[in-house]
């Protein structure tokens, strides 16, 4: 099922904000960020790319674009920095994000043409941003099974990784993998957690959303009219994602009608709320 008909050269980043029962996403390449409401689409544009985001309360998000996080009021159109984002370079910008158990928010950055190591995974916590995974291609499929778990990808290695962290939110140890598609030749893109600790993983390439046990065994796959599938969210039992025309000549274009528009399809799953970002 089309969620929402506008195509985006690279959809990113949905994120179900659990107090506006509103699914918010991006469109990275085009510096917007879109959603839908009673009164029908509502977009806002920005001067640098966004890409990911996390809520801090009903009207406030906070965005990470390629030079900063702020916040963002989504009533008002008002927003307000925070913290500067991979300063040290002007090549990269902001992928995936997501906010964790603690209140804190993990966001990886890349280079703008995805260069080789150029970009890192970043965690925002109590005012402190910090570089946690350096050498980073394309960030992704980051999210919390528990409070004492994080995952995440560097798409390019095909492999999913997993590891520990503190009572702040903090990585410890060294991460080890908990899902390897290399072999396959699979894509893994952006991932979010059901209730019953399944991985829902946006596959590239694949036109599908796949979900994973924690012993990482494939239990079910999701078919989506479109190539690039990006990232998943869940509003309620609701599986919502987006995708991309990144890549695409126009051939494949042609035949691909809906690709870069955002899909949701009820009756999947149960999801969880969304962590809330707390500044």
């Amino acid at each position: 099922m089309i969620y929402d008909n506008r195509p985006c050269d690279l959809g990113e980043g949905p994120l179900w904000h659990p107090l506006r029962n509103q699914l918010f996403w991006f469109d990275i390449l085009n510096r917007r960020l879109l959603s839908r409401s009673s009164e029908g689409p509502q977009e806002w544009h920005f001067s640098d790319m966004v890409s990911a985001a996390g809520w801090i309360s009903r009207d406030e998000l906070l965005i990470a674009s390629e030079r900063a996080l702020f916040r963002f009021n989504v009533e008002t159109g008002a927003r307000a920095h925070v913290r500067g984002l991979d300063l040290e370079t002007l090549k990269t910008r902001s992928n995936d994000g997501r906010a964790d158990p603690q209140g804190g928010f993990w966001i990886g950055t890349m280079g703008k043409n995805a260069e080789p190591g150029a970009g890192a995974i970043w965690r925002f916590y109590r005012g402190e941003v910090r570089k946690i995974y350096p050498d980073i291609t394309i960030p992704n499929a980051i999210c919390f099974p528990h409070a004492d778990l994080a995952q995440f990808t560097d798409t390019t290695t095909g492999r999913v990784m997993r590891v520990g962290l503190d009572a702040e939110g903090w990585p410890m140890g060294q991460p080890e993998v908990f899902l390897d598609l290399s072999a396959e030749g699979l894509n893994p893109d952006g991932a979010v957690m059901d209730a019953e600790g399944l991985m829902w993983l946006a596959e590239w390439g694949a036109s599908r959303v796949a979900a994973y046990a924690p012993d990482g065994a494939r239990v079910r796959t999701v078919a989506f009219d479109a190539p690039h599938t990006s990232c998943p969210a869940f509003g309620g039992d609701t599986l919502y994602c987006t995708s991309a025309l990144q890549g695409m000549d126009a051939a494949a274009r042609a035949e691909n009608l809906h690709a870069g528009m955002t899909f949701a399809v009820a009756g999947v799953a149960k999801g969880l709320p969304e962590h809330q970002v707390i500044l």
